[in-house]
């Protein structure tokens, strides 16, 4: 999952020498509201997908789709840093900024993530907790373990963390990305989303189909999303829009989960559905960056959104926290209950109880730790 600015304009930077001077035509970029409550439904998703393994429901198959919510952070990150980011902004405030966002929080929940998951005699029937490795606990910390494909280091320290390193990877080359796009417009962002997909796409049937090719760390793997997102937002910044409805995305993610859950289970049912299993992650990102937009757009029209709501922009702004320590939660919890078989209805009982614990956690999280660090490393009031 991404951590994310909410997504807001900031103050028209127009002092450097590439800014040029303020003048009518400058625009400064709305506040986009629903975005910062959509994350809270990402995250959601997310948390559905880890309680199949403390009490599953009847749909657990459709759940395990809730590993893409991550997919939609990584496109929402791309597109909340295209928006947001000042005109003139040095490269290492950038990263200051980007270090105050994630680090603090990351850093307090691996504290207790590492007494939930290792022990140095870890028990065989909790497949979760894992013997004690300093080099997994310390590849997490410094959020270098996503260059890793062994999910005893991947997944190692926090085990969300792993995406926090993607992230990371994605912040490294935001900066000079930024700069080389700085003047496209619509045309410029289609051709860069094109290529995107192309070369993400190529690379996966490449790799099924006709040659083995050595497989990407997660960073590369997931760049797509973020792409993706850099050119939803571009296309915004030049004035160009949409009037389609943001039913319509929410139409097209449902269909598309439940196409891709059936299309897994039975691929010789469906036309190409070899292909479209192994594309799972590009359709899903294509899919996600279609909801952004549409959502977006309503925003920069005035609009109306529940999504604006004061409870769900609450949500939205924990969802990093609750991103964090919800696994952590989740696996405590079973610990001490063990796991409910079989799949039924009634545990929804403890989704509730789990999530609400959960998103307690997250709150206390993010008051006393998540945000007002991130105030004082980035010198705001």
């Amino acid at each position: 999952m991404a951590a994310d600015d909410r997504v807001q304009p900031p103050a028209q930077d127009v002092s450097g020498p590439a800014a040029g001077p303020a003048t009518a035509a400058t625009v400064v970029p709305r506040r986009i509201e629903s975005l910062t409550g959509l994350r809270w439904w990402a995250a959601f998703f997310v948390f559905t997908h880890h309680m199949s393994n403390l009490a599953p429901l009847p749909i657990r198959e459709f759940l395990k789709l809730g590993t893409s919510g991550v997919t939609f952070f990584f496109v929402l990150s791309g597109f909340v840093l295209t928006w947001s980011t000042r005109p003139g902004t040095a490269a290492g405030t950038f990263y200051r900024r980007r270090f105050a966002r994630i680090v603090p929080a990351h850093v307090v929940a691996l504290i207790p993530a590492i007494f939930v998951f290792y022990r140095f005699d870890p028990p065989d029937n909790m497949f979760w907790i894992k013997p004690v490795s300093m080099t997994a606990i310390v590849l997490s910390l410094f959020l270098l373990n996503g260059w890793s494909n062994n999910p005893a280091i991947l997944y190692g320290g926090n085990p969300a963390s792993w995406t926090l390193s993607i992230e990371v990877f994605f912040y490294a080359f935001f900066p000079f990305l930024q700069r080389a796009t700085a003047k496209l417009k619509l045309v410029g962002a289609l051709v860069f989303a094109a290529a995107a997909i192309v070369i993400a796409c190529g690379y996966r049937l490449t790799q099924y189909n006709w040659v083995d090719l050595p497989t990407l760390p997660p960073p590369l793997l997931h760049a797509l999303a973020f792409l993706i997102g850099i050119a939803i937002a571009i296309a915004l910044r030049s004035g160009w829009t949409t009037r389609l409805p943001p039913w319509l995305g929410y139409l097209a993610i449902g269909v598309g989960l439940v196409v891709l859950t059936y299309t897994f289970r039975h691929p010789g049912k469906v036309p190409f559905g070899t292909e479209i299993s192994v594309l799972q992650k590009e359709i899903l990102t294509l899919l996600y960056g279609f909801l952004i937009l549409v959502v977006a757009a309503r925003d920069l029209r005035g609009g109306r959104s529940l999504l604006r709501s004061k409870p769900l922009v609450a949500l939205g702004q924990w969802s990093y926290s609750f991103y964090l320590v919800h696994a952590t939660v989740l696996y405590a919890v079973r610990e001490f209950h063990g796991h409910s078989e079989p799949a039924s209805w009634f545990n929804l009982t403890w989704y509730a109880g789990v999530g609400a614990v959960s998103i307690l956690a997250s709150w206390l999280l993010y008051k006393f730790v998540e945000h007002p660090l991130e105030l004082k490393l980035r010198g705001s009031r």
